[in-house]
């Protein structure tokens, strides 16, 4: 994965922003979805069948440009920070394989309000969330000059998420955007409730401020050039055979810096 380029944050108050390589390059542990028949243009999908819209899932890195994302943030969303790159595992774990590893939606905490008719169906509630065990690994080049094995440097679980597949994809389509076959879609950041369950260097690490040490003393608040990250997936339950997912991998490749006006080599 090599580092993007793009418009960062201007250095000083009033000034314009700079152009270059992302300083602040991340990843997001993430669950992708993939779309079995999908739906018409103009025909919502129904919450109480949306999950059978599903085929299949694997794992997901959506990676990050935190500075350019920041400087773009407003009034365009995130754009350039998030187009570059994207990785998956190697393979599908179909809807089927997944079947004994449901769990209910996650509970939502105190205050927050009940999804809306469109979004609430009781079947999901009760079973349309994903028990599958998530952890995220690091090596740099240095770790692997010397022979050492990769770093986990966190953990997860996709029962945390907020929306469950089938809410994503029924609000996907509520105002008539047509699903093709094989569309992907990624759930977001599967952050838990504890420190080590936040699930980007932006979280885990506050924004850089608290880096993570590594056993041979390097720090990483954000990504560096031939970092490596994986991530891991496994379902397991008592009476059932365990299903991995496969390993999401991507090492960092330094920018191709292109100047402005000449066209790259």
């Amino acid at each position: 994965m090599r580092r993007p380029l793009g418009q960062r944050p201007p250095a000083e108050p009033g000034t314009p922003p700079n152009f270059g390589p992302c300083e602040r390059l991340d990843f997001e542990l993430e669950i992708g979805f993939y779309v079995a028949g999908g739906n018409r243009l103009g025909k919502p999908i129904r919450i109480a069948d949306a999950s059978q819209e599903i085929i299949g899932y694997s794992l997901l890195n959506d990676w990050s440009a935190r500075d350019v994302q920041r400087w773009e943030m407003f009034p365009l969303g995130p754009f350039l920070s998030k187009s570059f790159a994207t990785s998956v595992s190697p393979w599908i774990v179909t809807a089927d394989a997944v079947a004994p590893f449901r769990t209910p939606a996650m509970p939502r905490p105190d205050g927050d309000p009940r999804p809306l008719d469109y979004l609430f169906d009781e079947v999901d509630q009760a079973q349309g969330g994903l028990d599958v065990h998530l952890e995220v690994l690091l090596s740099t080049e240095r770790m692997r000059d010397a022979k050492e094995a990769a770093v986990r440097i966190l953990t997860s679980n996709a029962r945390h998420l907020y929306w469950t597949p089938a809410q994503m994809v029924a609000h996907h389509t509520v105002n008539g955007c047509n699903l093709q076959p094989g569309d992907l879609i990624g759930t977001g950041t599967i952050s838990g409730p504890e420190p080590a369950e936040l699930s980007s260097m932006l979280e885990f690490t506050a924004a850089g401020t608290k880096p993570v040490t590594l056993p041979n003393g390097e720090k990483r608040g954000f990504l560096l050039d031939g970092d490596e990250i994986v991530f891991k997936g496994r379902c397991s339950r008592d009476g059932y055979t365990s299903i991995g997912f496969g390993s999401c991998v991507g090492r960092i490749e330094p920018a191709e810096f292109v100047p402005a006006g000449k066209a790259a080599a």
